[in-house]
Parts: structure tokens; sequence; C-alpha cells
């Protein structure tokens, strides 16, 4: 089985009511144990400490958050009170993604249970995000020279505003975003390939897109690692979504993605991105999807 990251962390305390589906995270987890996906159990990651999260973000910002005083602005962009409990889940998802990446390098595949937090630009977070874990991750494994090369296939709903934000200045880590062109956020920043897609779009539709754009892009760029954003609120029930996509079509999705890196011979490393609404059970089943592809594989 392609090893899988946790950490307890990865599910903060919220208020009472917020709209975060933040239990989202312990109930993924929970399933992945009852479905025998992690025989020998989670690989617990090193939360990033503060020279980690600055190789992608702005140093003061980075310690505003670890002393939990953001300004008022940012804090209400983020959209999350940045209490102790956010910011330990923030330091321990961008070294979840971090885990992964190292774990996926050696193995082939492998995934965290958090991460895609795709809306942290260098100088700030915003839409939920705290800090960008695979920017963090990727410019960590570039700077080491593990990797010259990655790939970040971005298909959460929404535009990966943050991660060409953050590695504007890295032609060599390459963003692509498929998302629903009228959706959050409003002010999108241009990544290395941005396809928007239009309110409605179904599966069939949607996987066509897939095939037509992915492989050539593998194929060009050859890149030595890819980090897949797996959000799954294209589905048709998502709260902030605008797609129609059925579990069905995003199960299938996350195969081709994984399928293509696994026959390219190019290690792959999944986080969960986006997913909203109330059933937390639904949307931490379809989080599965993209754990089951890679233990199908």
């Amino acid at each position: 089985m392609p090893p899988i990251v946790f950490h307890p962390a990865y599910e903060a305390a919220l208020p009472e009511g917020h709209r975060f589906p933040m239990r989202k995270y312990g109930r993924l987890a929970e399933l992945l144990r009852e479905r025998g996906l992690v025989p020998d159990g989670f690989v617990t990651p090193e939360p990033a400490d503060a020279a980690l999260l600055s190789g992608a973000h702005d140093p003061a910002y980075v310690q505003a958050v670890l002393d939990a005083r953001v300004p008022p602005a940012i804090e209400r962009a983020i959209g999350l009170p940045v209490t102790e409990s956010v910011v330990a889940r923030s330091r321990a998802s961008s070294g979840g993604t971090l885990c992964a990446a190292r774990l996926a390098l050696e193995h082939g595949l492998a995934g965290s249970t958090a991460g895609g937090s795709h809306h942290a630009r260098r100088a700030g977070g915003a839409g939920f995000c705290v800090f960008n874990d695979v920017a963090v991750a990727s410019l960590a494994l570039k700077r080491e020279g593990r990797i010259r090369r990655a790939l970040v296939v971005d298909l959460d709903v929404h535009q990966g505003d943050g991660t060409a934000d953050c590695l504007a200045r890295e032609p060599d880590l390459f963003t692509l975003s498929v998302h629903c062109e009228r959706n959050y956020p409003h002010d999108k920043v241009p990544g290395d390939l941005d396809i928007g897609l239009p309110d409605g779009l179904g599966d069939a539709d949607y996987l066509a897109v897939l095939a037509a754009r992915l492989p050539p892009l593998v194929e060009g760029f050859a890149p030595d690692l890819v980090f897949y954003n797996a959000g799954v609120d294209p589905h048709r029930d998502d709260r902030l979504g605008r797609l129609n996509l059925t579990d069905e079509g995003l199960a299938a999705r996350d195969r081709f993605v994984v399928g293509l890196a696994v026959a390219k011979r190019i290690p792959l490393c999944a986080v969960i991105g986006g997913g909203y609404g109330s059933d937390v059970d639904a949307i931490a089943a379809r989080h599965a999807f993209v754990f089951e592809a890679m233990a199908a594989v």
C-alpha cells in the first residue's frame, strides 16, 4: 500500500457552527483505517518550522501566524480564527505534504490526508488557507536538490492563485489549475497553465478536458514529481462548487491522474484540497477516492 500521512493536529478546534467542515480530516482517517488502506498505520509528519515555511512565505507573515497575531484583515481573508489550534494544524499540514512528497520520491506514490491549501499567497493567507503546503514542499525539495522539476496538478474547483503566486519565479515548478472560471477567487493570479471551466460542467466533459490537456503536459514537461491537489469540490453537491461532477466522475478523475503518473513512472504526491458542506461523511468518502486509486495501482 502507498504510504499515507496523517497528524492528529490536522483537525483543529473551531467555534461552534463554523462553516468550514474541519471534522472531515479525522473522519477521512477513520475511513481509510476501516477500508484497510493503512495496514501498517499512518506516517506521522514533523510539523513545519519557521525556516521551512519562510521558503515560500514572507518571514514576517510566518512569524505573525506562529505568534497567533495575524492582522485582522488577513484573518478575515483566511476565514479561520488564527488560534493556537489552527496554527498547529497549518504547521502539521505543511510538514505533512513535505513528508508525503519525500515518501512519493521513495515509493512512487504517497499522500497526505490534508494539504492543498492553494489560496495562501506569499504575503498572507486567504480562503481557509494559512500556509501553502505544496509551495512549501516543492521549494524545499528543489533547494535540497531532491528534484529539479515538479508539476502541480490542481483539480480543486477553485483556481490555485496562492500556488501561482508563491511559485511565480520558479519556471521549473509548473502550476496547472483546472477550475470553475466564475468561482472564487475573483482576483485570480495567473499560473503557468490555467483552464477555466464553465458552470455546470459534468463528468464526461470534465474528463475529456483532462484527457486532452494533461498527458501532453506531463510528456512535454517531464517532471521529477507530481503534486496532485485532488479537491472534491467539483462535486455537484458541494456547497462552494458550481460544477456538476458525480462520485463516479471524481473517482474516475483520480484514477486517471494517478494512472497517468504511474504509466509515465513519475512519483506522485496527493493532497486532498477542498470539499465543503454539512454532510461530513459524504465529503470524507469523496476524499478517500484518491487513496483508493493509489492503492488499486
